[in-house]
């Protein structure tokens, strides 16, 4: 009984504590910097509100996941400023930004949920 107590707490803990690999980091900060082009479109796009909400709540949850397996805030912040620099400027991509949207619901456990969670929470 105590090695299933033991098993159970490793694969807890080891669960939660998961590292995100460097493909899926690159991928995220690349989304971040897609979300965040979305999100500062140059005027005369056009765009419905909810993409914009969508986007932004997306960025925050990448966030949170990316400090939650261990990744330092400044290393984080600092990659994050590089994906936007890419992207700032770029006009609306619905098929990249879709790309992405499926990408965070695959890496974030329940990233649908917290990406509609946040969205809530913008008024």
């Amino acid at each position: 009984m105590k090695k299933i107590i033991l098993l159970l707490t490793f694969l807890i803990f080891t669960s939660a504590n998961a590292k995100m690999s460097e493909k899926d980091k690159s991928k995220a900060l690349d989304c971040v910097g897609v979300y965040m082009a979305n999100y500062f479109l140059p005027s005369g796009e056009k765009f419905e509100y909810g993409m914009k909400e969508k986007s932004i709540s997306s960025v925050k949850v990448l966030k949170a996941y990316a400090l939650e397996t261990g990744i330092p805030e400044k290393e984080w912040d600092d990659a994050v400023n590089k994906a936007v620099d890419k992207h700032y400027g770029s006009k609306y991509n619905e098929a990249k930004t879709e790309k992405c949207h499926s990408f965070v619901e695959a890496l974030v456990p329940d990233g649908a949920e917290r990406v509609k969670k946040v969205i809530q929470t913008l008024y």
